[in-house]
């Protein structure tokens, strides 16, 4: 069984107590969130949508083939259970299972109760830092709503193969997904960073990155080659990598490893990590005033200021060629903003509204 490696010294967490999930969301993940939790009755919509599948089997299925995690079962893993959820103040613990699985992997599942559930490959190749960073992470997704709208995208995906025989429903329902999936692919950057305020050692969420891109064995690889290799991928190559990480990105729920490693990074590096250790954090007890226009403002703001600063050759080349293409980049986050104020305004009731996002 893997313990702490007593040659690292024993880190004090931090309680970020009251702490809201808006600290570690990403700007188009909460901008995409806040729309959707703004939408009066949108919630009671996909608890009956999801109802359709039975929330309850998922969680007989775990029940019946994986391992409960408590004091007896996997003690180790409930300790940093426990630990990560003290760190982001989570009162009341998901269920927690371990299934047979040789890779590393965690996930979120569920409405009502969501749970987490942990492969036996992340048990065994994780030290206890890795695994605490990883268990906050899923934690993360429970505490900003992820799993119910994954479920859905879930869902749809499985509606897209089964209608494949019908071209113009299955490439309607494809361009939803592929929203869908540009969405998830930012709140896993969101969990990323729950992740590390959960153990509060960028180290170790940069070894389970490192983990989850090369196995279990860092004995032979090295963090600052592996960064170097983000930048690389960011930043190297010409047009016909760029199509290609079109393609390698583009169907896939999660960013690659090393993007999700170099995002950690520009995140610490801004010092929002440091501040919110400090104590400079929103609370839940505000969420009930968060403005959904500056959420998604800040999300036509982030986009933005992707496409401006990627040292990516295709999009090097629109920026230099597209004539104030820049613009472009937050218009789809502009409109999005447009839509949830307007959804926004219906609830209400009201006809009253903000200005659109700055161009």
């Amino acid at each position: 069984m893997t313990t702490e490696d007593d040659s690292r010294p024993v880190r004090r967490r931090v309680t970020l107590t009251g702490i809201s999930s808006r600290a570690w969301e990403h700007p188009a993940d909460k901008g995409a969130l806040s729309a959707l939790r703004e939408l009066r009755g949108f919630d009671d919509v996909v608890k009956t949508f999801f109802g359709m599948w039975n929330e309850r089997g998922f969680r007989l299925m775990f029940l019946a083939g994986g391992i409960r995690v408590d004091h007896r079962q996997y003690p180790r893993v409930y300790q940093r259970f426990t630990e990560a959820a003290a760190a982001l103040d989570v009162p009341d613990l998901p269920e927690l299972y371990v299934t047979q699985d040789p890779r590393i992997n965690g996930q979120a599942i569920g409405l009502d109760r969501p749970f987490i559930a942990l492969t036996t490959g992340a048990v065994e190749k994780l030290d206890d830092d890795e695994l605490r960073a990883l268990l906050g992470h899923e934690l993360g997704h429970v505490r900003s709503g992820h799993a119910v709208y994954k479920t859905i995208m879930t869902i749809l995906t499985n509606w897209a193969a089964n209608l494949s025989w019908l071209p113009v429903g299955a490439i309607a329902l494809r361009g939803i997904i592929a929203a869908m999936l540009e969405w998830w692919r930012k709140a896993e950057l969101s969990a990323d960073r729950a992740g590390l305020l959960a153990g509060q050692d960028p180290a170790a969420s940069l070894r389970l990155l490192m983990k989850l891109a090369g196995g279990g064995d860092l004995s032979q690889i090295d963090t600052a080659a592996f960064l170097e290799q983000a930048a690389e991928y960011e930043g190297g190559g010409d047009l016909r990598d760029s199509i290609h990480k079109i393609g390698l990105t583009a169907w896939n729920s999660h960013p690659v490893p090393v993007a999700r490693a170099a995002e950690l990074r520009k995140w610490i590096d801004s010092g929002e990590y440091g501040r919110i250790l400090g104590g400079d954090y929103p609370h839940r007890d505000g969420d009930g005033d968060a403005s959904v226009s500056e959420d998604v403002k800040a999300a036509a703001k982030a986009y933005r200021e992707d496409f401006t600063t990627s040292q990516d050759p295709l999009v090097t080349l629109v920026r230099r060629f597209g004539g104030g293409a820049a613009d472009l980049a937050g218009s789809a986050a502009g409109k999005a903003y447009n839509w949830a104020n307007d959804a926004a305004r219906r609830g209400r009731g009201d006809n009253g509204g903000e200005g659109t996002p700055d161009a």
